[in-house]
């Protein structure tokens, strides 16, 4: 596996804990990318993440160990309140 860039967006509760709507990065995986943001973004955001979904380039990403793709978009869903 290697690093591919990947670009991230934060909704709702994500971005108010990122502090931006979206950032460019680097990853191999779903897995390396949400240790990384939390280390980097802190504490608020790692307990975001901790509970968020996600999606790459549109689809659900169930497998955080799984190479991500290169240039994909990954969208992160804190849980929402609701319906």
């Amino acid at each position: 596996m290697g690093y591919v860039v990947v670009t991230v967006r934060y909704f709702a509760a994500a971005r108010a804990a990122a502090g931006v709507a979206e950032e460019r990065t680097e990853s191999e995986t779903l897995a390396v990318l949400v240790a990384r943001l939390s280390e980097e973004r802190g504490p608020g955001l790692a307990k975001v993440l901790g509970a968020a979904s996600f999606l790459v380039d549109g689809l659900v990403w169930h497998d955080r160990d799984a190479a991500l793709p290169a240039g994909a978009t990954v969208d992160v869903l804190p849980p929402f309140a609701g319906g």
